[in-house]
């Protein structure tokens, strides 16, 4: 395969070839990278290597036509890789770790405008930027979408809308009358999502009998009881628990008439609608049936057990406050228990609500052009491990093909890695949390923020196993050589896999495969309460995750045959789409479950001739696009059709070539225009550009853009199918190659 492209509007362009030079090629002519990340983090100051900002210009290649193909392609991948190495080392923090941002749609920016309104901080300097961002987001419709490109969102739209009038857009302004006419269209206010009505309500905007009945008495209930907090996600978790201390109290803070929202209720058919929409299942009638007689007992003041459940709700919050980012360590639960704490009689100026303050500014991102953008959470654990598994991969491809002296080499070795997995090692959590309510197992786990004690989880920590396993093996000749000082790193390593081996087995589901944070968490009927519509009430299996744990299982020299290993096997052969994908819950989406699931079987030993994997890998052929990428829309979560279809994108190009080396097709057609397509559209500095999510919070409610994803992921794909070619060129096999 030699690349060759003309189009100059492209980010690369070989305008020079073998064929038109048996003995020269030029190197890409990448683009420019429009980022700016001087906002996002401290640069790491790595002076003595600025000599490798400037590419090759003219490189002898061998005048054997076969030969001079192999190695064109190789010089042109490990250039690209050189570069991202370069860009990825130049932003790494002063303590070894890495951290991009995490971008989600505008309700975030919304809510914190929301709930500083609600606290009487609306002149905190933030509001003008955040007000600034919803605009820039608002789309030529009107409204406001969860993801790039996808429709307006009711609820969405409504929070955007009340935000700008609370910053002093006024109803009649060009945006706002757009957005009135959005909002109309797709379906008026009340349609808004169970957490929009809180906000709303916050500020007077909809009374409290409009959202659903959250009782604070919902803690008290036993474990053996049906239907108990500990049968809700951990998410969710975090969430109910302040959320019902607000529907307990029922603050409210008013605003004028000129801020408020009440013109989007003005259509008469909209206020006759009905207050809480949904299905008509019979839990679901169920549930509202329940919900009116606890709104009932409510207005009539029968509540015998009030008391004894806030001091508990209270006592669960403040102990979950211990050793984390916040409740949770993410926006909504630190949200909502500002507001909770504020509402049980806690001064603003009190420790506790203090705390929460410091923690909600940390997510508050200041951008360039002076926007100001929230992000959800924080990413650390997570960016950390999968840039260390990359530079880890990357360094493997250049001693597997034998470029010696290439650039590559010179950014960086796998010893100049020590403080990154010292910082790994230093995260790992040892204390118990809300899982050891389902097993008791020793503990163990990585959370995927900087502190979340009470939450580790299953997918950060098999990547962070699989990172650390993937260094201990690249330095695992250096260590037999004496050549490594830090022989007790590498201990430290194995006493930390064998740790988190044996939690991530006890973490395992009944049915084979893994939940993100408790074994077990699929109550299917919890799905149906009122309140349950952001979608994510349970924390059932997911290929994805099932994919990832086997992976991390076959790095550390697991196999078929292990009772484990052979049940989660089981899982994704039952869970199998019937045109060969699997679903994606972390991230987007066919595209994603399938490299995890192909990922994870081929690592524990299933053959590449395996029927599963041969349906995987035709499907991922029906999905690549035209010019060589793939690409798949949030979309795909609500139409079957959009399966694998939308922009494609480098980070999901980058799973679906990953695939493919996996199933040992990298010398496939498909594999390597999938390679093509990512070197073609680097950026000179390394990176490559993409706005679009392809991470995934809650299922057709919210998604992310991890800003980190186009660049270790394609880094990690050029780098396996670098050493793909050179193992399969040496004649060695599939064992050695996931060693």
């Amino acid at each position: 395969m030699i690349f060759s492209r003309h189009n100059r509007n492209r980010s690369t362009d070989f305008s020079l070839t073998a064929q038109s030079s048996p003995s020269l090629v030029l190197a890409p002519a990448v683009r420019p990278s429009q980022r700016d990340h001087s906002s996002l983090q401290q640069e790491r100051s790595r002076d003595s290597r600025s000599a490798l900002d400037e590419a090759f210009v003219v490189q002898h290649v061998p005048l054997h036509k076969e030969d001079r193909s192999r190695s064109t392609e190789a010089k042109l991948i490990t250039n690209a890789m050189q570069r991202t190495q370069r860009w990825l080392y130049d932003r790494q923090l002063a303590d070894g770790h890495w951290r991009g941002s995490l971008e989600g749609d505008t309700i975030l920016e919304s809510e914190y405008v929301i709930i500083l309104a609600w606290a009487g901080k609306l002149a905190a300097p933030e509001v003008k930027g955040a007000a600034q961002r919803i605009l820039q987001e608002q789309l030529p419709s009107g409204g406001w979408a969860i993801y790039p490109g996808g429709p307006v969102d009711c609820s969405a739209s409504v929070k955007a809308y009340l935000a700008l009038k609370l910053t002093g857009h006024a109803q009649d302004s060009e945006p706002l009358n757009r957005a009135r006419l959005a909002i109309a269209r797709a379906g008026g206010p009340w349609t808004v999502n169970s957490f929009t009505r809180f906000y709303l309500a916050l500020l007077g905007q909809m009374p409290y009998s409009a959202c659903p009945a959250v009782p604070p008495e919902m803690v008290l209930l036993p474990s053996w009881f049906p239907i108990n907090l500990h049968r809700v996600s951990a998410w969710s978790r975090t969430m109910i628990v302040p959320l019902s201390l607000i529907w307990a109290f029922k603050p409210v803070r008013k605003v004028l008439k000129s801020e408020g929202i009440g013109e989007l209720f003005a259509t008469p058919e909209w206020l006759q609608a009905p207050q809480i929409t949904g299905e008509n299942g019979i839990w679901t009638k169920f549930f509202r049936v329940v919900d009116r007689i606890v709104k009932m007992s409510d207005a009539i003041g029968f509540q015998p057990l009030r008391s004894r459940a806030v001091a508990e709700c209270r006592r669960w919050m403040l102990q979950r406050f211990e050793g984390s980012d916040g409740l949770g360590a993410i926006f909504p639960p630190i949200v909502w228990s500002i507001v909770a704490l504020r509402a049980m009689g806690c001064d603003d100026e009190s420790a506790e609500v203090q705390e929460c303050w410091r923690q909600l500014a940390g997510l508050v991102e200041v951008e360039s052009d002076g926007s100001v953008r929230v992000e959800p959470c924080r990413s650390p654990v997570w960016d950390t491990a999968i840039t260390l598994r990359s530079l880890c991969d990357a360094g493997r491809a250049v001693k597997s093909s034998g470029a010696d002296r290439c650039l590559v080499t010179e950014v960086a070795s796998v010893t100049d890695l020590d403080q990154t997995v010292d910082w790994l090692l230093d995260r790992e959590v040892r204390t118990s949390g809300d899982w050891a309510r389902r097993t008791d197992a020793i503990p163990s786990g990585w959370c995927f923020e900087y502190a979340n004690r009470f939450y580790p989880d299953v997918d950060d920590t098999a990547m962070v196993l699989i990172a650390l396993s993937t260094w201990q093996q690249s330095v695992a000749g250096l260590a037999a050589q004496g050549t490594i000082a830090g022989l007790g790193r590498v201990a430290r390593v194995h006493a930390a896999l064998s740790r988190a081996t044996p939690w991530l087995e006890a973490l395992q589901n009944s049915d084979g495969g893994w939940g993100a944070f408790d074994r077990d968490n699929n109550c299917e009927i919890l799905c149906k309460v009122p309140f349950a519509d952001h979608n994510a009430m349970i924390d059932p299996s997911s290929p994805d995750l099932a994919g990832r744990v086997l992976e991390a299982f076959g790095k550390i020299g697991l196999r078929i045959g292990h009772a484990s290993v052979d049940r989660a096997c089981d899982y994704l052969r039952l869970n199998q789409e019937a045109d060969g994908s699997w679903f994606g819950r972390w991230g987007i989406n066919f595209i994603y479950g399938t490299w995890q699931a192909i990922e994870g079987l081929r690592s524990v030993g299933v053959p590449a001739n395996d029927p599963a994997i041969v349906a995987a890998v035709e499907w991922l052929v029906s999905r690549q696009q035209s010019d060589g990428g793939w690409g798949e829309s949030p979309a795909s979560y609500s139409d079957p059709a959009m399966s694998g279809r939308g922009t494609p994108t480098a980070s999901q190009t980058a799973w679906a070539v990953a695939a493919f080396i996996a199933a040992e097709r990298h010398d496939s057609r498909p594999a390597q225009r999938g390679v093509q397509w990512l070197v073609e559209r680097q950026c000179v500095d390394g990176a490559w550009e993409e706005n679009e999510f392809t991470g995934t919070g809650f299922p057709k409610v919210f998604y992310l853009r991890y800003h980190y994803y186009p660049i270790y992921f394609p880094l990690m794909a050029l780098a396996r199918f670098l050493t793909a070619e050179a193992l399969t060129a040496a004649g060695r096999s599939r064992k050695e190659q996931v060693a």
